[in-house]
């Protein structure tokens, strides 16, 4: 009888246990949200998270190990001041930065390949003839290397002039003395292509290589008949000159500039809009994209993370310069850029739905 009841016991003891154990142990936890998917085309300016809800840059400590050099410009030009507000969005997001002024395009192209600097701002056209070796770096190697970050704003091709020069179109310039930009600088690219395009060769002018603040300074002094300025709108130099002088904007227009654009599709025709100097009526014109190169052999995690900090920050960046205000935001996307984007930027780009 007693071994029975033990029997008993025991098997009650197991269904108990049994009724314990059931579900497994404790009850599971709730599962982890998925983070919704970037959408095609967000409108907003500030960049959306990735589709993994977390940030594939680099962490608070690991961004103030790194120093990043911003290449700009001439002190003279628009290069220069948003520059400079790159670098203090990145400095504002954890980064310590540095912004360099350089000869602008030809000189932050060599500087980013050097390595000098991390992030550099440069013409398009430039870029891509030193990437192709083609046109000013026909006869180089191939600077395979570049790689882009973003796109920026437009620059516009200027060419100046005084009314007593009596020019008034591209062809006009045949036997003037001509500013051309410093020697091989994305102002003198400019200013190549634009002649050739006219017909018009270095053997037909009396070529100036000076930064165009220079070659401006020698319009005055009567030693220069026109300049080539490619800048933002308005560039604060031609300004002056139109305050100061019976300045002329010469038009870019015709069979010349149709030839131009077929032949080199990063230049877009254009208009200077009334009024932006003392041009009373629209002159029609072409712009090139700038570009920001990032320098090849930066990490995925640091080239997405700079991008994040330029977009956290891009209020410091548009109040630099009304170019900058009108046309850097992350809503204008990537799809003018020609040269490959770093890894890094491919994957901030496409989580924020611009590539796709």
């Amino acid at each position: 009888m007693k071994k029975l009841t033990a029997l008993l016991l025991a098997f009650c003891m197991v269904l108990a246990l049994a009724a314990c154990g059931g579900g497994g142990g404790s009850t599971p936890a709730p599962a982890t949200p998925t983070a919704p998917a970037a959408p095609a085309a967000p409108a907003a300016a500030t960049p959306a998270a990735p589709s993994g809800g977390e940030s594939k840059g680099l962490t608070d400590a690991e961004r103030a190990k790194e120093f990043i050099t911003v290449g700009t410009g001439p002190t003279s030009g628009i290069y220069y001041p948003i520059g400079g507000a790159f670098a203090t969005a990145l400095q504002e997001y954890g980064y310590s930065t540095s912004a360099e002024a350089t000869n602008a395009t030809g000189q932050n192209i060599q500087n980013i390949l050097n390595g000098d600097c991390e992030i550099a701002i440069a013409m398009q056209d430039a870029v891509m003839q030193a990437y192709t070796a083609t046109g000013a770096y026909e006869g180089k190697d191939p600077a395979s290397d570049l790689c882009a970050l973003m796109r920026l704003w437009p620059n516009y091709v200027q060419l100046v002039t005084t009314a007593n020069t009596g020019i008034t179109k591209v062809e006009d310039l045949r036997g003037k003395r001509v500013g051309v930009g410093a020697a091989n600088s994305g102002v003198e690219i400019n200013a190549r292509m634009i002649l050739a395009a006219y017909g018009i060769t270095y053997d037909d002018i009396q070529p100036d290589y000076l930064a165009y603040g220079e070659a401006i300074d020698n319009m005055k002094n009567g030693q220069c008949d026109a300049v080539f300025v490619t800048s933002g709108l308005p560039n604060a130099t031609v300004m002056e000159l139109g305050v100061q002088y019976d300045m002329v904007v010469v038009p870019i227009d015709g069979a010349g500039r149709d030839k131009l654009v077929s032949e080199y599709p990063y230049y877009a025709k254009s208009v200077i809009p009334a009024n932006t100097y003392n041009n009373t009526e629209d002159v029609e014109g072409v712009f090139v994209y700038n570009i920001m190169l990032v320098r090849k052999d930066l990490s995925d995690a640091m080239v997405y993370d700079m991008l994040e900090g330029i977009f956290a920050n891009i209020s410091t960046i548009k109040a630099s310069h009304n170019a900058a205000d009108k046309n850097i935001d992350i809503t204008f996307g990537v799809d003018d850029i020609q040269l490959p984007l770093h890894p890094g930027a491919q994957a901030f780009w496409a989580d924020n739905g611009y590539i796709h």
